[in-house]
């Protein structure tokens, strides 16, 4: 009880010492999704971001704007103490106390929707056109969005079953132990739009996995973000962890890696990155 009257003093403290700033900073955009931050760039309205979070890394641009930190450990005191005049933020932003204070502040926060299909991706880009107030433009993009995507519907459909390689997103490698992406994540929808196969099933979300599970999942590919994420070696590393090395795409040496925000965000150019996922599984005519 103690605590939660301390932590309801220094919410009113904090919104307190942050109203004025917020009432002074209409127009000003805070962006925290590496998604969003591309969909408003390409909506031509770059000019009214004042800060972005850490996943928004494309265009270059972006880096130079303050950074509020990661998306889903969002610190109001910073977001606030820019003055802005609106919030965009992916649909799982948080932590949750953060977002409550946020909305108490009365500066507009705008969830977007955030679902890994084609579908999600123009739904994201209109809900973010929307917020912003450039409804025809965000209509365009996602017109433009939505054919591209169809083509890489279509060079999927045309992968025969039967030569659909099986593929392992690893999200990360410590003390040996192996994070994969199971089924209704990001990875494992890009995979399927590259045509390829998720080689783990049986489970949702990104979760450790025995080395008999991975052996028995009999990947083809080994694919991963780049180097420099939390928990990555080197290639020569990850094909020699033993439960890897046994497994057809460790005996091929086939690792594939890839920008994560890239690879895995979901927005303007995941047509181009499925794409170049696709050519490097299965090369440039999808043979």
């Amino acid at each position: 009880m103690r605590w939660q009257t301390g932590h309801c003093l220094w919410a009113a403290a904090l919104l307190a010492f942050v109203s004025g700033a917020v009432q002074a900073g209409d127009g000003n955009v805070v962006s925290a999704g590496g998604s969003i931050t591309e969909i408003v760039y390409a909506l031509g309205e770059q000019d009214r971001l004042i800060a972005r979070d850490t996943t928004s890394t494309f265009p270059e641009e972006a880096q130079k704007l303050p950074n509020v930190g990661y998306v889903r450990a969002l610190s109001p005191e910073g977001v606030l103490a820019l003055r802005p005049g609106l919030i965009l933020a992916e649909a799982d932003a948080g932590p949750p106390e953060t977002l409550d204070l946020l909305r108490d502040s009365g500066v507009p926060l705008v969830l977007i929707p955030d679902v890994p299909t084609t579908d999600g991706i123009t739904a994201k880009i209109r809900a973010v056109g929307d917020a912003l107030g450039a409804t025809e433009p965000a209509d365009q993009l996602a017109q433009q969005v939505a054919a591209q995507m169809q083509l890489v519907a279509e060079r999927a459909a045309g992968v025969p079953e039967e030569s659909r390689k099986r593929v392992l997103f690893v999200l990360s490698l410590q003390g040996g132990r192996i994070l994969a992406a199971g089924q209704e994540t990001e990875a494992s929808s890009v995979i399927e739009l590259a045509g390829a196969v998720n080689a783990m099933n049986g489970f949702t979300g990104y979760k450790p996995v025995s080395e008999e599970a991975v052996i028995a999942a009999a990947p083809d590919i080994i694919l991963m973000m780049n180097r420099g994420s939390a928990g990555m070696a080197d290639d020569a590393a990850i094909l020699a962890v033993p439960a890897l090395a046994a497994t057809p795409a460790g005996k091929d040496n086939s690792l594939i890696r890839m920008d994560g925000q890239y690879l895995l965000g979901f927005g303007p150019r995941t047509a181009q990155a499925v794409t170049e996922l696709a050519e490097r599984i299965y090369g440039p005519t999808g043979s």
